[in-house]
């Protein structure tokens, strides 16, 4: 494809042009907070705003302010479609990844039995645990763990597979962890479960940031992710086939439709939130400025905008990651070999929290702490304090490299 003078090419990452669209950017800091949520486009405020402030009514086809909300539920699971490589008819829209998993983890219980087997693993978040922990003591189920090894920070699939049986009836895992970023063979993982006649629910929260996702290629029967970690408002959604989804049931109000998937969705949806959801998969569908043809598919851009944000992203990670384990008294412990561009280190005799407080006193914001990965902080040796955690997202660029470097080098030599 010939480009226009000045064009940047697919493979380009304007990470300037991404920053100007971010208003909070302007008070300074460097954030390498992201993990924990990141910051806002203005396109996504805009919409979230321009939703509010326009005529609008529970979701019908009568006046205009009806359709318009039914308008902006269709669209927001076309464009939660598109991003995650699942069928719109199938995404369920809540409160929040975890709120979500709690539901549906009590309507799946409800298909297990005495003596059936859900399987864990240490590495995830506890979203991704203790839902599932619970729902099987409620039903008499048993719960077997996975563990990952804390040397690599990796979770092999034979860690999983030698905790399956004919019993098992589901198994959770992360697509990458959000306390040291480990990415697991989630598919090989899934074709190890579907082999013993499990379902397999993903929690997909910190990876759906950092790659591109096809739900079906790897084998996630669900898909958990929150949108507010990926540019958009504060939300949870959770992508499945609706077949499956209709298999599952709900307690739910008696007026309220037994649709898939509303019989999921309780209550009025919130309309803005799904507007801002929308505008942030189109912001990510246009990170790689110019590339394509201005008639590709929504879903075409996104797979090039995460190419291109994952190279702008390991790029960071590669000037940061060696300085950080040269730092005298650093111990990182993020070190699989697959993994997103986040890195959980200590310094040793120092307090994480001083440590976070001290990057704070210098515009820097990198928390500390275990971050719900309780399990995998403690499998980690790390008891439940965990460590500092450094994050990167679309808007990190060079600068705030330099910045925290520097930052630790005095922090480390002082």
């Amino acid at each position: 494809m010939v480009h226009a003078p000045g064009e940047p090419s697919p493979t380009a990452y304007d990470v300037e042009r991404v920053r100007s669209h971010f208003p909070a950017l302007a008070a300074g800091a460097a954030h390498f907070d992201a993990p924990g949520g990141t910051q806002t486009p203005d396109v996504v405020a805009d919409a979230v705003r321009n939703t509010l402030l326009a005529p609008i009514a529970n979701r019908g086809t009568v006046t205009p302010a009806e359709q318009r909300a039914e308008a902006v539920v269709a669209e927001c699971r076309a464009a939660l479609g598109d991003l995650l490589g699942a069928d719109p008819r199938g995404i369920v829209f809540g409160r929040s990844a975890t709120a979500l998993t709690y539901d549906l983890s009590r309507a799946l219980a409800r298909t297990w039995a005495p003596g059936d087997e859900v399987v864990v693993t240490r590495l995830d978040h506890d979203a991704n645990v203790r839902p599932w922990v619970q729902a099987a003591a409620a039903v008499g189920a048993v719960v077997r763990w996975a563990d990952f090894d804390p040397a690599t920070g990796e979770l092999s699939v034979e860690a999983v597979a030698s905790r399956l049986s004919p019993r098992t009836r589901l198994v959770a895992v992360t697509a990458a962890s959000n306390l040291i970023g480990t990415r697991p063979p989630v598919a090989q993982i899934a074709r190890a479960a579907h082999d013993a006649g499990a379902l397999v629910w993903v929690d997909g929260v910190h990876a759906t940031a950092h790659a591109s996702v096809d739900v079906t290629r790897l084998g996630a029967d669900f898909w958990a992710c929150s949108p507010y970690k990926f540019l958009g408002p504060h939300c949870g959604v959770v992508a499945a086939a609706p077949a499956l989804l209709g298999e599952l049931r709900m307690d739910k109000l008696l007026p309220s439709t037994d649709d898939v998937p509303e019989r999921f969705e309780l209550g009025t949806l919130p309309y803005e939130l799904m507007a801002g959801t929308t505008a942030a998969i189109d912001f990510l569908a246009g990170l790689a400025r110019g590339a394509g043809a201005a008639d590709t598919s929504r879903r075409a851009h996104l797979l090039r905008s995460y190419a291109v944000l994952e190279a702008h992203e390991d790029r960071l990670r590669s000037r940061l990651e060696p300085v950080l384990r040269e730092l005298p008294g650093v111990t990182v412990y993020s070190n699989a070999g697959a993994r997103t561009p986040t890195m959980l280190f200590r310094i040793a005799g120092r307090d994480s929290q001083d440590v976070r407080k001290a990057l704070a006193t210098k515009g820097i914001n990198a928390p500390a702490g275990n971050f719900y990965a309780i399990e995998c902080s403690r499998h980690l040796g790390l008891a439940d304090e965990g460590g500092v955690r450094v994050g990167l997202a679309p808007y990190s660029n060079d600068d705030d490299i330099d910045r925290l470097i520097a930052a630790l080098q005095e922090i480390t030599q002082g």
